[in-house]
């Protein structure tokens, strides 16, 4: 285990990043005979979970403990203190990046074993989790394969095809999803065709090969790639095609997918999570289809084990349980976790019909989408200087700000971001 000197100065950075905020009071004291394992809600099966405790029953207690709230930030705040750490945690897609130059924080994966299950699971995942001086530092929770879900019952009112192939064959490009857009607000004036242009601004980064930064560490935010992906999303803008609900607006976000206002919804396959979590009542009349978003892993998260937990060895072979690809298929039946375990795309969990989805079964596309996507490289920085340009679409959104303004400001602010944090 590493002094607590050293963990504080190594996670000096991120814990000035995320702002520490407090941990949930119940995950301050553990038993010796007690594994803890930390995550979010709708991080993994609830079912699994409750398996997994009864499985390992005669070894450990397993006590699984959802941390409510900003997930990041308490987990810095238990690495950071040291003590008492838990057994097993999670780590968001969207994190990892920031940890992976920590990894002495956490056991290597390839002294347990994980060699030997690596060809079970998509590469390019397991690379994600990976440091530069090759330690392991997560082990697959699901991936996050990329796709259009849409009303389809609204779709059709504006005379566009709402049946899943047929929509996919219609709106091919991301040019014929705005054209797509522009009809259907027409014929349904109450009706957007998205939340946001950031949502359909971040699948595209996914959909290439690096994002802020590139594999030198030396900033390329004003680049073409980012200025692609940034034009696309001012079009939406432009032709008030977005509902201008920013991404940290839940409740404006669940109010509008109650009401219907919103048509389409771009992103990866754990949304659908969400979406039946957002707006239970519209059961039966979201789809899913593939087109232009697919092809992107937005997300899909791991299980890693803190340096200095009281028995790796154990940690670790309850994780390969839960995360197995039988196991990994119920998650993607209970929460919509795409499996990053390929034998599970194909296994009958996977092929029910979802009735939430009008009986349509989804995961053929999310398979496509999956076997279509690739590494993105991502530094340790890129999630900030994203949220800076994110927020500036949101400002040209509310109208504060012209944008070309916007984007001069948002390059800049991620190259400051960058320099601030040791980017060239």
């Amino acid at each position: 285990m590493l002094p607590i000197s050293r963990r504080r100065a190594l996670l000096a950075g991120l814990a000035g990043a995320a702002g520490l905020a407090g941990c949930r009071q119940e995950t301050a004291t553990a038993e010796s005979d007690q594994t803890r394992l930390l995550y979010w809600p709708g991080g993994l099966s609830a079912d699994v979970l409750k398996r997994a405790a009864t499985r390992f029953a005669d070894r450990t207690e397993l006590t699984a403990v959802q941390l409510e709230g900003a997930y990041r930030d308490q987990l810095v705040q238990i690495l950071n203190d040291g003590t008492d750490l838990p057994g097993i945690v999670g780590i968001k897609g969207e994190e990892i990046a920031a940890l992976v130059p920590r990894a002495d924080f956490f056991v290597d994966l390839h002294t347990l074993g994980a060699d030997e299950l690596m060809g079970q699971y998509v590469p390019w995942k397991w690379q994600q989790a990976a440091s530069p001086d090759n330690r392991q530092i997560g082990f697959p929770i699901d991936i996050g394969p990329t796709a259009t879900f849409y009303r389809a019952d609204l779709i059709e009112k504006a005379g566009l095809p709402g049946d899943p192939a047929k929509m996919a064959a219609t709106v091919r490009t991301w040019d014929d999803y705005i054209t797509m857009g522009r009809k259907l607000v027409k014929a349904l004036p109450s009706v957007k065709l998205v939340r946001n242009s950031s949502e359909l601004y971040t699948i595209m980064l996914c959909q290439g090969v690096r994002r802020y930064i590139d594999e030198t560490n030396h900033y390329v935010g004003g680049e073409a790639h980012v200025r692609r992906a940034w034009d696309l999303g001012i079009r939406l803008i432009e032709h008030d095609l977005v509902a201008r609900i920013g991404g940290t607006d839940g409740d404006g976000w669940a109010k509008a997918l109650a009401e219907g206002t919103i048509a389409t919804a771009l992103g990866a396959s754990w949304l659908g999570y969400d979406l039946k979590s957002l707006a239970p009542a519209s059961s039966g009349r979201w789809r899913v289809a593939s087109g232009p978003a697919i092809g992107a892993n937005y997300g899909g998260s791991f299980l890693a084990i803190p340096q200095g937990s009281a028995d790796p060895a154990l940690s670790f072979e309850i994780i390969k349980w839960i995360l197995a690809p039988d196991n990994q298929a119920v998650a993607f039946t209970e929460a919509g976790l795409f499996p990053a375990a390929t034998a599970a795309f194909e296994m009958p969990a996977l092929m029910e019909p979802d009735p939430f989805f009008g009986g349509q079964k989804t995961v053929g596309i999310f398979a496509e989408s999956a076997r279509k996507a690739h590494r993105v490289y991502e530094a340790p920085a890129d999630g900030k200087i994203h949220e800076a340009f994110v927020a500036q679409l949101d400002a040209i959104e509310k109208g504060t700000k012209p944008a070309s303004q916007a984007w001069t400001d948002a390059v800049e602010e991620g190259r400051s971001i960058g320099v601030s944090l040791g980017v060239n």
